[in-house]
């Protein structure tokens, strides 16, 4: 084996091991107002919110209603029914999924995900800590924030008018 194999394997050996060091300090394990077993959580969802909520899995983009939702009303977390957007906020970023330039107040909270091999902000549920998806810093004024859901992780809930 040549130095520079040598060399090379052990400098990504190192940076794999450091990936995985920052993927384990990215995920501590948080404790919620409303928890439960998995076995209860893969009773109340379907396999696809399961999926997203509690493996914090993507849907495919352009696959969810809930993009194209136009109504007055209010997002809530399919698993707990938290409300977590409301359509006031609702705009078009073109990528395939609901999009929101800021949540409701107390609604969800954010921690650091490092799947990708980047930083990205993930977003959960405040009181299931269920997985929403992320937040970017390029969506519209007045926050410059583009939360980014899978429309899987939420149920919609129109305005009595």
């Amino acid at each position: 084996m040549s130095r520079r194999v040598l060399i090379g394997s052990a400098v990504a050996m190192g940076a794999g091991a450091g990936f995985l060091g920052l993927r384990a300090l990215a995920a501590p394990q948080q404790r919620f107002p409303l928890t439960l077993s998995d076995a209860e959580w893969r009773k109340r969802l379907s396999p696809a919110q399961y999926a997203v909520l509690r493996q914090a899995h993507t849907e495919r983009a352009f696959t969810s209603p809930l993009d194209k939702e136009k109504r007055a009303g209010t997002f809530v977390c399919a698993g707990c029914a938290l409300p977590l957007f409301s359509s006031k906020t609702k705009f078009d970023s073109g990528t395939g999924w609901p999009s929101f330039w800021a949540p409701l107040p107390d609604a969800v909270g954010t921690g650091r995900d490092f799947d990708l091999g980047v930083l990205r902000i993930e977003v959960h549920c405040r009181r299931c800590g269920g997985h929403l998806g992320h937040v970017f810093d390029d969506g519209p004024r007045p926050t410059g924030k583009r939360y980014c859901m899978n429309g899987t992780a939420m149920k919609f809930v129109a305005s009595k008018i």
